[in-house]
């Protein structure tokens, strides 16, 4: 039977660099300290879903400050192998890096609480502003189109970020613009999928890796390997028999789980990517109209924790009235439950996955064609239902430069978007 975690001791202080490998026994033969470790995780991670503005990169910043430096909850080379498999895997990764710590510091319990905590803040927001875009009709109000000019602004500084770090020479540079020209070739969800596994094939083929360092610790243990392969069995069943179930049950309620599942299981590198690939699930069908879409993007900006909480603000607009909250709940819901099914699927086996050269290549290739997806979205739909004037560019270039060059938070750069919006109106 494991053995449980010595009670953390109040007077300890944290190194700055996280806990060394003396002070943390192997993580993989621990088990949580009380049966309250779900309740921790929980407060834990509802402060992070509170504070953590800046999206998916600042998020793991914000993470293992808080569950390494801090709270020694698992070492620093654990913590990067966390990091590694949710990069693997497809959907919100900082998301699953934080269902993942959950996972480890109190078993399933303490994954649900990890989400919920992180997830909620966010989610509430974004529903009441849906409401308001409903009841007081502010579709075309100026601070509105000013929310619109910042997501470009964020969706730009994306794309240059992510392109300096995924596509440094000149075979990933190749996939990145032929996936964002064939992404607006042939826009559909069908034609990103596709995009995405041929670009694994592709890394797969002719990309080279690094030497990789193994971690001395096992995350393979938090997770029986059968409750992992259960996990993976049902993501595809769901995943496979939702769009056959839509066919033949004419159901909105199932229309629009089956479009948000499959948002969270198909797109790899989550936030900002995941844009075009529901902008084509929720305004394709008619479900909503593009300035909709977009100015609730927008608004996601300007609230913290996980970007896939824009899910809730779509899910709410789709079911006006008081089905709002229900609609929005469910699109919550769904775009989650594949990240949920993928951990407990593959945490069992990364020890294995991690050192494949085959897949690191691969994922190479997909990681390339995410930028390439992401440049795709920055015209279509960012850019093309926002930018209208000269105005309209120059605040977007202001929001732009206070961003990446001024490194001002992301949630006052909406907000003074939001008031630069309301002034052009005005004039």
């Amino acid at each position: 039977m494991n053995e449980p975690i010595e009670p953390d001791r109040p007077d300890a202080e944290a190194s700055p660099d996280g806990p060394s490998e003396g002070e943390i026994a192997d993580i993989s033969r621990q088990s949580p300290k009380s049966r309250w470790a779900a309740l921790e995780v929980l407060g834990v991670a509802l402060r992070l879903g509170l504070t953590s503005f800046g999206g998916p990169i600042a998020h793991l910043g914000y993470f293992r400050e808080e569950y390494v430096v801090q709270r020694r909850w698992l070492d620093e080379t654990s913590y990067a192998d966390v990091v590694a498999l949710c990069q693997f895997l497809p959907g919100p990764a900082s998301s699953q890096v934080g269902i993942a710590i959950g996972y480890i510091r109190a078993g399933m319990a303490g994954g649900l609480a990890a989400w919920i905590g992180f997830t909620l803040p966010s989610a509430l927001a974004l529903v009441m502003f849906a409401y308001g875009v409903e009841e007081f009709d502010v579709i075309d109000a100026g601070w509105l189109h000013g929310l619109k000019l910042a997501a470009v602004a964020v969706v730009a500084q994306a794309v240059w970020g992510m392109g300096r770090s995924l596509a440094l020479d000149r075979d990933r540079a190749t996939i990145v613009i032929v996936a964002a020209v064939a992404a607006l070739a042939w826009q559909s969800a069908i034609m990103q999928v596709s995009i995405i596994l041929v670009s694994g094939f592709v890394g797969w083929k002719i990309l080279k890796v690094d030497a990789v360092q193994s971690s001395k610790d096992s995350l393979s243990t938090f997770i029986p390997k059968w409750m992992g392969i259960v996990a993976l069995v049902v993501f595809f069943v769901i995943l496979a028999g939702l769009p056959l179930a839509r066919q033949l049950e004419s159901s909105q309620t199932l229309a629009i789980f089956d479009s948000f599942f499959r948002s969270g299981s198909l797109v790899f590198g989550g936030g900002h990517v995941v844009l075009p690939l529901l902008q084509s699930e929720v305004v394709g069908p008619g479900w909503m109209t593009n300035a909709e879409f977009v100015a609730g993007y927008g608004a996601t900006q300007a609230v913290p924790g996980p970007l896939f909480t824009f899910s809730a603000y779509l899910g709410a607009v789709i079911s006006p009235g008081p089905q709002g909250i229900v609609g929005g709940g469910l699109a919550l819901v769904a775009i989650f439950l594949p990240s949920f099914l993928l951990i407990t699927g593959v945490l069992p086996f990364w020890d294995l996955l991690r050192r494949r050269d085959v897949f690191r290549r691969a994922l190479n290739g997909v990681n390339a064609a995410v930028v390439g997806l992401l440049l795709a979205a920055l015209y279509n739909p960012v850019w093309t239902s926002s930018v209208e004037t000269p105005e309209d560019f120059a605040l977007a270039i202001s929001a732009l430069g206070l961003l990446m060059f001024w490194k001002t938070p992301p949630w006052m750069v909406v907000s003074l978007a939001a008031g630069g919006g309301a002034a052009i109106a005005y004039t």
